[in-house]
């Protein structure tokens, strides 16, 4: 089965377990982003 792609995450089947479930792996990704620190300039 392909991956299931979203502009917010990337959704993946896992292989079935003993009892036949299947389960999928999602990965997030940022929603924002970091930025380094800069301290302010004084007036």
């Amino acid at each position: 089965m392909p991956d299931g792609t979203t502009p917010y995450f990337t959704t993946r089947q896992l292989p079935p377990t003993d009892k036949g479930f299947v389960g999928y792996e999602t990965e997030w990704k940022p929603w924002q982003k970091e930025v380094k620190y800069e301290t302010p300039k004084r007036p």
